[in-house]
Protein backbone atom coordinates (compact mmCIF):
# COMPACT_ATOMS: atom_id res chain seq x y z
CA UNK A 1 0.00 0.00 0.00
CA UNK A 2 2.76 2.43 0.94
CA UNK A 3 4.68 1.63 -2.25
CA UNK A 4 1.62 2.46 -4.34
CA UNK A 5 1.20 5.67 -2.37
CA UNK A 6 4.83 6.68 -2.96
CA UNK A 7 4.69 5.78 -6.65
CA UNK A 8 1.60 7.91 -7.10
CA UNK A 9 2.71 11.01 -5.19
CA UNK A 10 6.51 10.94 -5.16
CA UNK A 11 6.77 13.85 -7.61
CA UNK A 12 4.97 16.11 -5.13
CA UNK A 13 7.56 15.33 -2.47
CA UNK A 14 10.50 15.71 -4.87
CA UNK A 15 9.28 19.08 -6.13
CA UNK A 16 8.61 20.26 -2.59
CA UNK A 17 12.06 19.16 -1.43
CA UNK A 18 13.68 21.12 -4.29
CA UNK A 19 11.86 24.29 -3.27
CA UNK A 20 12.73 23.78 0.41
CA UNK A 21 16.44 23.34 -0.38
CA UNK A 22 16.41 26.26 -2.84
CA UNK A 23 14.74 28.53 -0.30
CA UNK A 24 17.04 27.48 2.54
CA UNK A 25 20.22 27.76 0.47
CA UNK A 26 19.56 31.30 -0.72
CA UNK A 27 18.17 32.22 2.69
CA UNK A 28 21.54 31.37 4.24
CA UNK A 29 23.57 33.00 1.42
CA UNK A 30 21.73 36.32 1.66
CA UNK A 31 21.46 35.95 5.42
CA UNK A 32 25.26 35.75 5.66
CA UNK A 33 25.72 38.72 3.31
CA UNK A 34 23.34 40.89 5.33
CA UNK A 35 24.63 39.45 8.59
CA UNK A 36 28.19 40.59 7.86
CA UNK A 37 27.05 44.19 7.46
CA UNK A 38 24.89 43.98 10.57
CA UNK A 39 27.77 42.54 12.62
CA UNK A 40 30.15 45.28 11.49
CA UNK A 41 27.51 47.93 12.13
CA UNK A 42 26.84 46.62 15.63
CA UNK A 43 30.58 46.66 16.38
CA UNK A 44 30.92 50.27 15.23
CA UNK A 45 31.87 52.88 17.82
CA UNK A 46 29.46 55.35 16.21
CA UNK A 47 26.05 55.15 17.87
CA UNK A 48 24.08 56.21 14.77
CA UNK A 49 25.47 53.11 13.02
CA UNK A 50 25.45 50.73 15.97
CA UNK A 51 21.96 51.50 17.35
CA UNK A 52 19.92 50.76 14.16
CA UNK A 53 21.74 47.43 13.70
CA UNK A 54 21.20 46.47 17.33
CA UNK A 55 17.52 47.45 17.12
CA UNK A 56 17.01 45.43 13.93
CA UNK A 57 18.65 42.34 15.43
CA UNK A 58 16.61 42.55 18.63
CA UNK A 59 13.32 43.09 16.79
CA UNK A 60 13.88 40.21 14.36
CA UNK A 61 15.04 37.83 17.08
CA UNK A 62 12.18 38.91 19.32
CA UNK A 63 9.33 38.35 16.86
CA UNK A 64 8.09 35.10 15.23
CA UNK A 65 9.19 34.23 11.71
CA UNK A 66 5.52 33.78 10.80
CA UNK A 67 4.79 37.44 11.60
CA UNK A 68 7.83 38.56 9.61
CA UNK A 69 6.75 36.39 6.68
CA UNK A 70 3.26 37.91 6.61
CA UNK A 71 4.65 41.45 6.89
CA UNK A 72 6.99 40.92 3.93
CA UNK A 73 4.55 38.85 1.86
CA UNK A 74 1.74 41.39 2.10
CA UNK A 75 3.62 44.57 3.02
CA UNK A 76 6.43 44.63 0.44
CA UNK A 77 4.16 44.54 -2.65
CA UNK A 78 1.90 47.11 -1.00
CA UNK A 79 4.79 49.49 -0.27
CA UNK A 80 6.54 49.13 -3.63
CA UNK A 81 3.57 48.56 -5.92
CA UNK A 82 5.46 45.63 -7.45
CA UNK A 83 4.14 42.07 -7.65
CA UNK A 84 7.00 39.86 -6.53
CA UNK A 85 7.11 36.09 -7.14
CA UNK A 86 6.05 34.18 -4.06
CA UNK A 87 9.34 32.30 -3.87
CA UNK A 88 11.28 35.58 -3.89
CA UNK A 89 9.20 36.94 -1.02
CA UNK A 90 9.84 33.73 0.89
CA UNK A 91 13.59 34.06 0.33
CA UNK A 92 13.51 37.69 1.47
CA UNK A 93 11.62 36.75 4.65
CA UNK A 94 13.90 33.89 5.66
CA UNK A 95 17.01 35.89 4.67
CA UNK A 96 16.10 38.83 6.88
CA UNK A 97 15.26 36.46 9.72
CA UNK A 98 18.45 34.46 9.31
CA UNK A 99 20.61 37.58 9.02
CA UNK A 100 19.81 38.62 12.60
CA UNK A 101 21.04 35.29 13.97
CA UNK A 102 23.98 35.04 11.57
CA UNK A 103 25.13 38.56 12.48
CA UNK A 104 25.55 37.51 16.11
CA UNK A 105 27.48 34.41 15.03
CA UNK A 106 29.77 36.54 12.86
CA UNK A 107 30.21 39.18 15.56
CA UNK A 108 31.22 36.49 18.05
CA UNK A 109 33.62 35.04 15.48
CA UNK A 110 35.26 38.42 14.85
CA UNK A 111 35.59 39.14 18.55
CA UNK A 112 37.21 35.72 19.09
CA UNK A 113 40.19 36.76 16.93
CA UNK A 114 43.13 38.01 18.96
CA UNK A 115 43.37 41.81 18.91
CA UNK A 116 47.04 41.42 18.09
CA UNK A 117 46.03 40.39 14.56
CA UNK A 118 44.48 43.80 13.95
CA UNK A 119 47.40 45.59 15.57
CA UNK A 120 49.90 43.67 13.44
CA UNK A 121 47.96 44.45 10.27
CA UNK A 122 47.78 48.15 11.15
CA UNK A 123 51.52 48.20 11.87
CA UNK A 124 52.09 46.94 8.31
CA UNK A 125 50.24 49.97 6.98
CA UNK A 126 46.81 48.44 6.42
CA UNK A 127 43.72 50.51 7.06
CA UNK A 128 41.13 49.21 9.52
CA UNK A 129 38.81 48.12 6.70
CA UNK A 130 41.63 46.35 4.84
CA UNK A 131 42.69 44.52 8.00
CA UNK A 132 39.09 43.42 8.63
CA UNK A 133 38.67 42.28 5.03
CA UNK A 134 41.93 40.41 4.52
CA UNK A 135 43.01 39.36 8.02
CA UNK A 136 40.27 39.28 10.65
CA UNK A 137 37.10 38.25 8.77
CA UNK A 138 38.72 35.30 6.88
CA UNK A 139 39.98 33.89 10.20
CA UNK A 140 36.62 34.52 11.85
CA UNK A 141 34.80 32.65 9.09
CA UNK A 142 37.01 29.63 9.63
CA UNK A 143 35.90 29.59 13.26
CA UNK A 144 32.19 30.07 12.56
CA UNK A 145 31.69 27.80 9.54
CA UNK A 146 30.29 24.98 11.72
CA UNK A 147 27.87 27.43 13.36
CA UNK A 148 26.77 28.68 9.93
CA UNK A 149 26.23 25.06 8.92
CA UNK A 150 23.98 24.59 11.93
CA UNK A 151 22.08 27.74 10.95
CA UNK A 152 21.45 26.17 7.54
CA UNK A 153 20.05 23.07 9.25
CA UNK A 154 17.75 25.19 11.41
CA UNK A 155 16.62 27.16 8.38
CA UNK A 156 15.69 24.00 6.48
CA UNK A 157 13.25 23.12 9.26
CA UNK A 158 11.96 26.64 9.85
CA UNK A 159 11.37 27.24 6.13
CA UNK A 160 8.31 24.98 6.38
CA UNK A 161 6.48 28.07 7.63
CA UNK A 162 6.38 29.51 4.08
CA UNK A 163 3.74 26.94 3.16
CA UNK A 164 1.12 29.10 4.91
CA UNK A 165 1.39 31.72 2.14
CA UNK A 166 1.16 29.17 -0.67
CA UNK A 167 4.81 28.65 -1.55
CA UNK A 168 5.16 25.14 -2.96
CA UNK A 169 7.73 23.86 -0.50
CA UNK A 170 7.81 20.37 0.99
CA UNK A 171 5.21 21.12 3.65
CA UNK A 172 2.80 22.69 1.13
CA UNK A 173 3.15 19.69 -1.19
CA UNK A 174 2.59 17.39 1.80
CA UNK A 175 -0.68 19.14 2.60
CA UNK A 176 -1.66 18.86 -1.08
CA UNK A 177 -1.04 15.11 -1.02
CA UNK A 178 -3.05 14.82 2.20
CA UNK A 179 -5.99 16.49 0.49
CA UNK A 180 -5.74 14.48 -2.71
CA UNK A 181 -5.20 11.10 -1.08
CA UNK A 182 -7.55 11.53 1.90
CA UNK A 183 -4.68 10.17 4.01
CA UNK A 184 -3.99 12.59 6.87
CA UNK A 185 -1.02 10.76 8.38
CA UNK A 186 1.02 8.94 5.71
CA UNK A 187 2.14 12.10 3.84
CA UNK A 188 3.37 13.58 7.11
CA UNK A 189 5.47 10.49 7.74
CA UNK A 190 7.07 10.82 4.31
CA UNK A 191 7.73 14.55 4.87
CA UNK A 192 9.25 13.85 8.30
CA UNK A 193 11.56 11.22 6.78
CA UNK A 194 12.68 13.65 4.05
CA UNK A 195 13.34 16.44 6.56
CA UNK A 196 15.28 13.99 8.72
CA UNK A 197 17.40 12.80 5.79
CA UNK A 198 18.22 16.40 4.82
CA UNK A 199 19.08 17.57 8.33
CA UNK A 200 20.94 14.36 9.24
CA UNK A 201 23.06 14.62 6.08
CA UNK A 202 23.79 18.28 6.73
CA UNK A 203 24.67 17.62 10.37
CA UNK A 204 27.13 14.91 9.29
CA UNK A 205 28.70 17.30 6.78
CA UNK A 206 28.97 20.00 9.46
CA UNK A 207 30.54 17.48 11.86
CA UNK A 208 33.02 16.41 9.19
CA UNK A 209 33.86 20.07 8.54
CA UNK A 210 34.47 20.65 12.26
CA UNK A 211 36.85 17.68 12.39
CA UNK A 212 38.75 18.92 9.32
CA UNK A 213 39.10 22.40 10.81
CA UNK A 214 40.23 20.98 14.15
CA UNK A 215 42.81 18.79 12.39
CA UNK A 216 44.01 21.80 10.38
CA UNK A 217 44.39 23.89 13.55
CA UNK A 218 46.30 21.12 15.34
CA UNK A 219 48.76 20.82 12.42
CA UNK A 220 49.32 24.57 12.51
Amino acid sequence: MYMEFIQKYYKFFINGTKITLFLSFFGVIFGVAIGIFLALMKMSKKSFIRVPASAYIEVVRGTPLLVQLFMIYYGLPMLTGIEFPDILLGIIAVSFNSSAYVSEIIRAGIQSIDKGQMEAARSLGMTHSMAMRYIVIPQAFKNILPALGNEFIVLVKESAIVSVVGIYDLMYQTDTVRGNSYKPFAPLVVAAIIYFIITFTLSKLVGNLERRLSASDSRN
